[in-house]
């Protein structure tokens, strides 16, 4: 198994939904689960097909009440391909993975290529032997294309092999056992029928989004067909082969589909453009030669160098954030999903976990991130009606959203453990407003798009702050304002033990976002062009009294404290300890501690335990400073001490239910107790893989903690910041992952490379024709370059005043503190700025001064 495939060796029933899960193939516009095309839905196996953005709503009765959800939909699945052989008295039972007939079984996933093949032997029910060996493709280049190649070599026997290729509109919404309570029948008036010679189609549309629907597949072979005709039936479009076989000499199958739906772009009918696109789309060779070259561009853009296991396994997890959300994604009214679409877990929803995920694309591809931000931006209406609707001015986002932005959070869920249905508040977690604000802040930061934070983003920005402003209700007894009724990234502690009351006080994480994005949006305001500040003053609404008010909430929300450390919220530290022992020694894996102790008629609200990072998620957001400075602006106190305590604290009443819980562990533990880090990195990095939480991943991936892990990397452990219009540097070491590189594209400079060895950092950027320079700052000092040929600042910690930068041009010698180009900073402690040391006679370029208002603005 090399560093850019996946293989599986013999066939595991028990094991197929992980691998179709993890073999899953996609190209941002759909994606197809990794099933094999001879087998349909059943409890080992399940073939879904799942475009981005195709949601529908069906109407369920679940423990006696009626409840309304959307699913991301199973769409008709384009893969099947069964065959079996001729015998003198006719066909012989098909051959399956299943049937007994299976002598040998593998799969590969070529990374690289984007492609999965896999090589079946079978023994007929006569003793012959048959080898299978397919290839299947979902084309990177064209986003309506998918291929299949089936090749069969008959050993040593000539005869005849039935061949039956099919698009299956009988497809449901069934996945994921839990949901079998509701309804899963998205697909109606299904048809089918044949568009040319050689090509079947078939249309449908969704019963509710009303979203039409249409597949094509052109089937052909190198051999003469003896028998060839369609054989529709209700609901499936069939065309049957008849095909010779000789000893030895392979017969191949190419399966060409095509697929559309109505929310296409330049299409008048999706089963007219289907078919065409079908009829007209080149070989499996051409496609496949086409569709490489799709993901090596794909790959210059994207790949992390990392060495080991590790590199291998962040290899796969980009593979699959970018069968999510490629550079197709662009063109598209999509989110993230927070299961990829790689399963029907969620139901297909977007929650927060573009807060995981953008931070990779952002320096990658930003043409992405602004497309997920604008699917936040055309439903900042949804969102401010949602605020009213709770009595609030400015704008709420669901913690669950789909098609048009309303809250899609169920309002029961299932218990496996007790088989109970329960009341769910989670849709009370309205930290996930801060979330958006952070994503937008930081891809302008990332990419220099004024543009867009001037307009979209600052309308979003604006809308969450008021809805922040508008929930701190002042309490003259603190002296503070606080917010009420919420719940936590934590979601265990929905309400207060014996209250009717859902929702909780004052949680430390959605104060201090929230302290945030006021603080971030009075920056914005004032650092904007007067022209821009009218424009928003006028679409807002915003007057300076409002502001004024903005600037005091920030300042004085409540951030409760008990034991010396951050509480999680308000109470928390009046809480019951758990016995963890005992709850270990009776039920073993307690990941999940609230279904756990609801089906011992207990409820975890009693108890300080916590799913995952709460309090902790601001150390994954914020750096060291950045956390301080936010606290004292809140006037509380937060130095080293007190964060370690803190980490200590939650670390010991975590069950990491959530397979993010590792990732966030992992990031703050490498600055605080390095020697414990590498085991959740460890299972962030094998969450899906080993499918850590239990039968999880099988339903789909989870993209969060896949993109994270690629983040833990790229910013986590190099201490890499895009803030204040420079890139920030504060390398931890890391033994397990002691060198890496990587290469990204900031403000318009393309390919800037970084590459961490042991006690060493090296960035290079080299020659761009777009873009002002680059100041990079490592501790105290920084390094403006211009586009200059790879002007690499290297730093051996923690001594960070010596940068060795090899300039172009007639002068070849290094220069210790980067004259020329490439210029230190550094200020005397009286902050008078002294002169770098010269080495060189060639004349300094002028500096840019880094940008101290809104990300991008001068």
């Amino acid at each position: 198994m090399s560093g850019w495939s996946w293989e599986y060796e013999g066939y595991d029933p028990g094991a197929e939904r992980l691998r179709e899960a993890l073999c899953t193939l996609g190209n941002g516009y759909f994606a197809t689960r990794g099933a094999a095309p001879e087998c349909t839905a059943d409890d080992l196996h399940y073939p879904g097909t799942y475009a981005a953005g195709c949601y529908n709503r069906l109407t369920s009765t679940v423990a006696g009440r009626r409840v309304e959800n959307e699913d991301m939909v199973n769409l008709p699945n384009w893969l099947p391909l069964r065959f079996r052989p001729r015998g003198p008295d006719g066909p012989e039972p098909w051959l399956a993975p299943d049937t007994p007939a299976l002598r040998d079984h593998s799969q590969r996933l070529d990374l690289r290529t984007g492609t999965l093949t896999r090589t079946c032997r079978y023994t007929a029910a006569d003793g012959r032997p048959l080898t299978v060996r397919q290839t299947r493709l979902v084309h990177m280049g064209d986003p309506h294309l998918a291929a299949l190649r089936t090749e069969f070599t008959a050993e040593g026997w000539d005869g005849e092999i039935e061949v039956e290729s099919a698009l299956d509109g009988r497809v449901t919404n069934s996945g994921v056992e839990r949901y079998r309570e509701l309804d899963g029948r998205h697909l109606v008036h299904v048809g089918t029928g044949d568009a040319s010679p050689g090509v079947v189609w078939l249309r449908c549309r969704t019963s509710a989004s009303d979203i039409r629907i249409g597949l094509a597949a052109r089937t052909t072979t190198d051999a003469p067909v003896e028998h060839g005709r369609s054989a529709h039936e209700p609901r499936r479009a069939v065309q049957l082969l008849h095909l010779p076989l000789t000893h030895g000499r392979p017969l191949t199958v190419d399966k060409v589909v095509a697929l559309h739906t109505s929310h296409d772009r330049a299409i008048g009918d999706p089963l007219h453009a289907a078919s065409d696109r079908a009829r007209r789309a080149p070989g499996f060779e051409e496609l496949l030669e086409s569709h490489c070259g799709a993901w090596r561009r794909l790959w210059s853009r994207a790949d992390l160098d990392v060495p080991g296991e590790a590199g291998r396994i962040l290899r796969l997890h980009l593979f699959h954030v970018l069968q999510t959300l490629s550079p197709h994604t662009a063109d598209l009214d999509v989110g993230v999903p927070a299961r990829g679409m790689h399963g029907e877990a969620y139901r297909g929803h977007v929650f927060w976990d573009e807060l995981f995920v953008l931070p990779y694309l952002n320096l990658r591809f930003p043409e992405v991130s602004r497309a997920l931000l604008t699917y936040r931006h055309r439903r900042l209406e949804r969102a401010r009606l949602l605020a009213r609707d709770c009595g609030h001015r400015g704008a709420l986002y669901p913690w669950q959203s789909g098609s048009d932005g309303r809250e899609e959070t169920q309002e029961v869920h299932l218990n496996p453990r007790s088989g109970r249905w329960l009341p769910d508040h989670s849709h009370l977690q309205h930290h996930v407003g801060s979330a958006i604000a952070y994503n937008v802040w930081q891809y302008c930061e990332a990419s220099g798009d004024t543009e867009f934070l001037h307009t979209k983003g600052a309308d979003m920005l604006v809308g969450i702050a008021r809805f922040w402003a508008d929930s701190a209700a002042y309490d003259p007894g603190l002296g503070r304002y606080r917010i009420r009724g919420v719940v936590g990234p934590d979601e265990y502690h929905d309400a207060y033990p014996g209250s009717d009351r859902p929702g909780i006080d004052d949680n430390t994480y959605t104060n201090v976002t929230a302290a945030w994005v006021l603080a971030r949006v009075l920056e914005l305001v004032g650092g904007l062009p007067a022209p821009r500040r009218t424009e928003l003053l006028g679409r807002t609404g915003l007057t300076g009294t409002e502001l004024a008010h903005w600037e005091e909430v920030s300042r004085r929300l409540y951030v409760p404290f008990h034991d010396g450390v951050p509480s999680q919220f308000h109470g928390y530290g009046d809480l019951a300890e758990l016995d963890w022992e005992g709850l270990r020694a009776r039920h073993g894996d307690i990941r999940r501690l609230d279904r756990v102790l609801e089906a011992e008629h207990d409820t975890v609200n009693r108890y300080k335990a916590s799913k995952q990072a709460d309090v902790l998620m601001l150390g994954y957001l914020f750096s060291p400073d950045e956390l301080g400075g936010l606290l004292r602006r809140l006037g509380y106190f937060m130095d080293e001490d007190v964060w370690h305590r803190t980490v200590d604290y939650y670390l010991h009443r975590t069950t990491h239910g959530s397979t993010l819980s590792g990732l966030v562990h992992g990031w703050i533990l490498a600055r605080v107790r390095r020697g414990e880090a590498w085991a959740y990195c460890r299972e962030a990095l094998e969450g899906d893989i080993a499918d850590i939480q239990g039968g999880t991943t099988e339903e789909g991936v989870h993209l969060g903690a896949m993109a994270g892990t690629l983040d833990l990397v790229q910013r986590g452990l190099s201490g890499m910041e895009t803030r204040a219009g420079a890139l920030w540097f504060d390398p931890v070491p890391l033994p397990q992952l002691a060198q890496y590189g990587f290469s990204f594209r900031y403000r318009g400079h393309f390919g800037v490379r970084v590459r961490v060895r042991p006690g060493e950092l090296s960035v290079g950027v080299p020659a761009s024709s777009q873009g002002p320079p680059v100041e990079v700052r490592l501790g105290g000092a920084a390094v403006t370059s211009t586009r200059e040929p790879c002007a690499p600042c290297r730093s051996r910690p923690p001594d960070i005043a010596r940068r060795l930068v090899r300039r172009p041009g007639p002068c070849r010698r290094p220069c210790l503190s980067s004259p020329g180009r490439a210029r230190r900073r550094s200020r005397s402690p009286a902050g008078r700025r002294r002169r770098p040391r010269r080495r060189c006679s060639r004349t300094a370029a002028p500096r840019s001064a880094p940008a101290s208002g809104a990300p991008g603005c001068r």
